[in-house]
């Protein structure tokens, strides 16, 4: 088991269909004690129902949009747990209309507040665990992003934007906190049907495409880019630091 005795703080928890439920399967397969984060009391009682099937985790809540919450949050969590092996930002969000409607129609607002939640808090959680001296020696931070920061997806909009700077965060971070000995990635999934995918116009499209057209003709499940973030929590990983990883069938790599 790759991460026998690991803390892994998973954030962003909302449901069984999530990356960030894949990843926290994926971990404790492998050995990790897992504990979550998630937005919003009234997501509590859903969320602790959910984690009830593993063994002694523990859910907090955690308003990413606040650096006094993340560090109160973050305060009580090494009080209970001690340091922390691996971080998933598992964060994203932008509004309804910025993603329904064309890009170039996207709010001053919507934009500032897809980035401030889907990127900056990456960069906020990875400062304040510093700060707070949390981090274990050889820990690994990762977000998740996806192939709409790169090329333009249809409905992705402004998504697309945060993504891009998400990525070039966690190039920045990986220099920052590589003298510390923590290593910063992302994976980039392909799609799958999650809650948040939901809000993406004719989403369904995108994943007839990419059964189609990726290399290994399927898309990719929660579970199998839950088992790509387990490995960069491993010491496996111990020489990767920010790195884009893409687990998506090759689908990336097709020209048509």
């Amino acid at each position: 088991m790759i991460l026998k005795d690991k803390t892994i703080l998973i954030m962003g928890i909302r449901n069984k269909w999530s990356i960030a439920w894949g990843a926290a399967m994926s971990a404790y397969e492998n050995g990790a004690n897992v504990i979550f984060t998630f937005m919003g009391e009234d997501n509590r009682a859903k969320v602790e129902e959910l984690i009830s099937e593993l063994p002694n985790a523990k859910a907090y809540e955690c308003d990413v949009s606040s650096d006094e919450a993340i560090k109160n949050t973050f305060e009580e969590i090494k009080k209970t747990y001690g340091k922390i092996d691996g971080i998933l930002h598992s964060i994203a969000h932008a509004n309804t209309e910025d993603l329904r409607n064309n890009f170039i129609n996207t709010s001053r607002e919507g934009f500032s507040h897809a980035v401030e939640v889907s990127s900056y808090s990456f960069v906020a959680i990875a400062k304040i665990a510093n700060e707070l001296d949390m981090l274990a020696e050889d820990a690994s931070l990762v977000s998740l992003t996806y192939h709409g920061s790169t090329k333009v997806l249809p409905g992705y909009n402004v998504m697309g934007v945060a993504k891009a700077a998400l990525e070039c965060s966690v190039r920045y971070l990986s220099e920052n906190l590589g003298s510390k000995n923590v290593r910063v990635n992302a994976v980039s999934a392909g799609p799958i049907k999650t809650l948040s995918a939901k809000g993406i116009k004719d989403f369904g499209s995108i994943l007839d495409v990419v059964e189609e057209k990726a290399p290994l003709k399927r898309n990719v499940t929660a579970k199998e880019v839950g088992d790509v973030v387990s490995f960069l929590f491993s010491n496996m990983a111990n020489s990767i630091t920010g790195q884009i990883i893409y687990a998506d069938n090759g689908y990336n790599v097709m020209g048509i």
